[in-house]
């Protein structure tokens, strides 16, 4: 600002005065610092942001391009799909209906998926409708590759799986034979099974759970990925838990990967039921329901001589009907699992008979020589009786 000298008034009277001016500085204002741009240091101004015009036109010119091709690709794609559709009419209208593409049991054959349903046979004892559930599953597969084959239209049919039953009636065994069956027939690249629990899946803190969740997906991918005691994932009582985040990740794999993954979900019936009826969206991604039914008495009597079977021993005639009378009066008893009951009761007549077989022949009359048919041999005393089961309580869990 400009500063203005006065005179005094004596100067008025006579001589004329000349005011002085004081010199005016003028000073460039700081730019503010919530302007963008770069900022000169001293008294120069700002340096505006200038972008050339051919730079921008560049650009355009190069996004043009692309969304140019992009369409095109499109265009080529479309007429690829409609002369492959109509290069398949033609063909289907002048093949004759009688041409053959081979028998089922060729497909069968060559495929594998006989040797895999009569190993199925062998290893699990009873189980008839679940038998003839997989039969149809594998039916339904070798006839859809035959379709192919000829050139009709085919689609991958919805494989995903819920196995529903009490503990120990082959769910797992089931489970890992379908993923053989998947691999054989080329629905799924590898065949191999995970099994994970919600331990497994289910993370302890906020953000925990999407990375276990996605890391057994990817372990089970091009496979079977089986879910066991799957409703624990979901807590409807409690708003905190972090289950929910993994059946949505699931639900999400079940419906973009079904051609790579196969998700098989075991339990108890009524649980799974109150599980599918919390989560809709899970029980309408579910094609296949196997229910698996308890095994009668008899019929674990024959899982127990298989499991001996395969471990090179033989259970003795007399032993069988004192088997039977344990295994009957073990069902009316809780924690019963069906054949993991007959397993652990065939691993304690295992232990019962080396301790029988060591006290023999080390004892005083004992020669310390023991048979071939000694060593493959269960008896009737290795085996525990109803009675020994009935006099430890109604609810003890000791086999």
């Amino acid at each position: 600002m400009a500063t203005i000298g006065f005179v005094g008034a004596s100067a008025f009277r006579g001589s004329p005065v000349r005011a002085r001016r004081a010199p005016m500085v003028c000073r460039a204002r700081p730019a503010a610092a919530s302007r963008s741009g770069p900022v000169m240091q001293g008294t120069e101004y700002e340096v505006p942001q200038t972008r050339r015009l051919s730079d921008a036109l560049k650009e355009a010119d190069v996004e043009a391009r692309k969304e140019a091709a992009a369409a095109e690709k499109r265009r080529l794609a479309r007429e690829a799909a409609r002369d492959s559709r109509q290069r398949k009419i033609d063909f289907m209208a002048n093949i004759p209906d009688s041409t053959s593409v081979g028998t089922v049991d060729e497909y069968m054959f060559k495929e594998g998926v006989r040797e895999i349903l009569l190993k199925l046979d062998t290893d699990l004892v009873g189980l008839k409708p679940v038998k003839q559930r997989v039969r149809e599953i594998a039916a339904l597969l070798i006839v859809d590759k035959m379709r192919n084959k000829l050139g009709l239209e085919t689609a991958v049919p919805s494989l995903h799986m819920s196995l529903t039953g009490s503990p120990g009636t082959g769910k797992t065994t089931v489970a890992m034979r379908m993923g053989q069956i998947l691999q054989r027939m080329g629905y799924s690249r590898v065949g191999h099974l995970v099994v994970a629990t919600r331990d497994d899946l289910v993370g302890q803190y906020v953000g925990h759970t999407a990375p276990k969740t996605k890391e057994m997906i990817k372990k089970a991918m091009g496979g079977c990925l089986l879910v066991d005691e799957a409703y624990y994932l979901y807590n409807a009582s409690n708003d905190r838990d972090y289950g929910q985040e993994a059946v949505e990740i699931l639900l999400n794999v079940m419906e973009n990967n079904k051609e790579d993954l196969v998700v098989l979900l075991a339990g108890y019936e009524d649980k799974m039921n109150n599980f599918y009826n919390s989560i809709p969206g899970m029980n309408s991604r579910i094609g296949n329901h196997i229910s698996f039914p308890d095994y009668e008495a008899d019929e674990l009597v024959d899982i127990a001589k298989v499991m001996t079977r395969e471990l090179q021993y033989e259970m003795t005639e007399d032993c069988l009907p004192i088997f039977k009378q344990y295994i009957q009066k073990r069902m009316e008893m809780p924690y019963f699992s069906n054949a993991r009951t007959v397993r652990n009761a065939v691993d304690r007549a295992r232990m019962r008979a080396a301790i029988r077989l060591f006290n023999s022949a080390m004892g005083r009359e004992g020669s310390g020589m023991v048979s071939r048919k000694d060593l493959m041999s269960i008896t009737a005393e290795d085996v525990v009786t109803a009675e020994e089961l009935a006099n430890r309580g109604s609810t003890a869990i000791v086999e």
